[in-house]
């Protein structure tokens, strides 16, 4: 069935209040991909895990774009991205690949975060990937990796070798494809985002000025992994997600819904 907008029933009253907040979190973050202009149609994903017990995520409805993702059209899946509770929507079955590989591998990754923006996708095409031109590319460098394109996400023998790319970090560029990053709650995913993001954009943007690029020394690097782990954890939940959420809320309140 078509991801119309106007099928959604509230699922307030069916989830606990603790599925609840991850919902609106989750609505909240599609909402903001859409405001910053980073969504590319229906064909990027941001999931999460439901708290409790069982290996349940919630994803978007394939075919509902960003800006009208609300808690209740979220789509509760397994593992397999069968659905465990009545939806009328169906997922993408490639978009889930990549996200339910993550889930599985890293129990600390509660929220995944993929996006193709074109900033991004011009990084990962660089031989050099993301390079240490900037504040902002600090951040991402201090828990980056790589993995190597091998086309459309439908293979599931390539979850292995994603996860096994990944490792521990926080973000990942995949090659000739995208971003991707992960984190404990979806605010510190986005906020992890936000910052490579950003970093990317600032990439091609002097790249495009032609001169020679100056870039952050070794030692200044080094000395800031740690510190950047706690100031994105902190940022994230405490201070710029809050925001996000008012502003959204001054333009289109119905991602509660």
């Amino acid at each position: 069935m078509h991801a119309d907008p106007a099928l959604v029933r509230s699922a307030k009253a069916h989830v606990s209040p603790e599925e609840w907040a991850v919902r609106t979190d989750l609505a909240a973050a599609y909402r903001a991909v859409a405001m910053y202009g980073w969504d590319d149609l229906v064909f990027t994903h941001i999931s999460a895990r439901v708290p409790g017990p069982g290996h349940h995520f919630l994803i978007n409805p394939y075919g509902m774009m960003f800006e009208e993702i609300t808690a209740s059209s979220l789509v509760k899946v397994d593992l397999a991205g069968d659905k465990v509770m009545d939806s009328p929507f169906e997922i993408n079955p490639a978009g889930f690949t990549i996200h339910s590989a993550v889930h599985e591998a890293r129990e600390d990754a509660l929220c995944v975060m993929h996006l193709h923006t074109a900033e991004g996708v011009a990084v990962s095409i660089q031989k050099e990937g993301l390079r240490p031109l900037s504040q902002q590319s600090i951040f991402p460098l201090a828990s980056l990796a790589y993995h190597a394109y091998e086309g459309v996400a439908l293979n599931p023998g390539e979850k292995k070798r994603l996860v096994a790319d990944l490792g521990d970090k926080q973000t990942l560029i995949l090659r000739n494809h995208g971003l991707l990053t992960c984190a404990g709650t979806v605010a510190d995913a986005f906020l992890a985002m936000y910052i490579l993001q950003k970093a990317c954009e600032v990439q091609v943007l002097a790249q495009s000025g032609g001169g020679e690029l100056i870039a952050v020394p070794r030692a200044i690097l080094d000395g800031v992994r740690e510190a950047s782990k706690a100031v994105l954890r902190q940022s994230g939940g405490m201070i710029a997600w809050p925001g996000i959420l008012r502003r959204l809320d001054r333009a289109d309140p119905s991602w509660r819904a």
